[in-house]
């Protein structure tokens, strides 16, 4: 008989949890685990878009010193922080490929490095995801919103901001966008996976005792029941407020103006002018422009960091 639930930590952290998340991002996700969960797959392997296989900004080496770390790099007096794939709050969480998903964590720790670091003048986040788990989101934005004061911190969406991603590009000092680039998805999902009839056909059947009216809530051994959609819509409800707030709050925004937009996907014109987005610029000219006002002494011609500053690459 195959084996029910091969994977469960992946399982915690997908289904019954608030995630700040794209509905695209969550089925893709559910493409790969699914099957796992129901014991008709040998492997477990998440789509590439999850993995940390996102075009990266990378500086070039005329522009100084470079230094390179687990998810950064220091070049000058920049430091690129990367934000890319699947979010999620604390580090060691490993993808078959035995890379490391994108965790707030060590996105955390990097920004911390480079804010006490010397030589570092501004930090630049590196953004491409779909969003990830609600868990930790808040506390990382948070944390920018006021390492800010201290350093000038860029959201440079290269390529998409959505949901989790974009909760921590708003804390930013400020978010620079493309022409085909997109931001949003100010919203929050969480699904329930049932499988009680799968469990009679294939003859399997689970008894759970438990103590505590709440503590079985979202068995996926039975239909959910009332109290237990009751609890389930109060969890989102706070998540949803929490982010509607504090995407207000992080870019002078009414909290109403927010929750308009209805989660949708913004393009960059719709962003800049609906105020979650400040700049159109392509990632190479915006890594350029942030590298020129610490050239010393000013350069006599424009930065050649354009095809050396930017992978475009997609390796999606």
């Amino acid at each position: 008989m195959p084996q029910l639930i091969n994977y469960p930590h992946v399982a915690a952290q997908v289904f019954d949890v608030p995630l700040y998340a794209t509905r695209t991002a969550l089925d893709a996700v559910k493409s790969v685990l699914v099957p796992r969960l129901m014991g008709r797959s040998s492997t477990l392997e998440l789509p590439q878009t999850f993995a940390s296989a996102a075009p990266e900004v990378q500086a070039s080496s005329g522009q100084g010193r470079v230094e390179q770390f687990d998810g950064m790099h220091i070049v000058g007096k920049i430091a690129v922080v990367k934000v890319h794939g699947l979010l999620v709050a604390r580090r060691g969480h490993i993808t078959q490929a035995c890379t490391e998903l994108m965790s707030y964590e060590l996105i955390r720790r990097n920004i911390a490095m480079a804010l006490t670091h010397d030589l570092v003048e501004e930090i630049v986040l590196d953004l491409n995801s779909g969003g990830g788990m609600a868990v930790g989101c808040k506390e990382l934005a948070d944390y920018i919103y006021q390492a800010r004061q201290q350093k000038p911190i860029t959201a440079i969406v290269n390529f998409y901001a959505y949901s989790a991603c974009y909760f921590v590009a708003a804390a930013c000092s400020r978010i620079v966008v493309s022409t085909t680039s997109g931001v949003g998805s100010i919203g929050v999902l969480l699904e329930h996976m049932e499988l009680s009839r799968w469990e009679q056909e294939v003859g399997l059947t689970f008894t759970t005792f438990f103590r505590g009216e709440r503590k079985n809530d979202g068995s996926p051994h039975e239909p959910l029941t009332e109290g237990a959609t009751v609890a389930i819509n109060q969890r989102l409800d706070e998540a949803y407020q929490l982010f509607t707030e504090s995407v207000a709050e992080y870019r002078g925004l009414k909290v109403q103006a927010v929750i308009d937009t209805q989660a949708s996907l913004m393009s960059a014109s719709e962003a800049i002018a609906a105020g979650f987005a400040d700049e159109l610029m392509s990632p190479d000219q915006a890594i350029n422009a942030i590298a020129s006002k610490y050239q010393t002494p000013p350069p006599r011609r424009s930065i050649q960091a354009r095809a050396a500053a930017i992978d475009l690459s997609c390796k999606l």
